[in-house]
């Protein structure tokens, strides 16, 4: 699957290091030959949560049927 600059992705899996779950919205930043994309994952605030190179597996494309939500983020101590 291909995907480009700029895009909107799902995350298909938790990504428990970064604070992530199955289903965070990310943006395409960086799209790498042999199918790696870097995606970066914010907060409702515009901080940057991630910014990861990952395989193009580890996410999808936006389909009409997703409902868009929030969560909180566990407070890190």
């Amino acid at each position: 699957m291909k995907f480009g600059k700029l895009e909107c992705v799902v995350l298909a899996e938790d990504i428990v290091e970064h604070g992530l779950r199955a289903g965070d919205l990310g943006t395409v930043v960086e799209v790498y030959p042999g199918g790696g994309v870097e995606v970066e994952f914010v907060r409702g605030s515009g901080e940057t949560q991630a910014l990861l190179t990952l395989s193009e597996r580890n996410v999808r494309k936006i389909d009409p049927h997703d409902l868009l939500t929030t969560r909180r983020l566990a407070k890190v101590r």
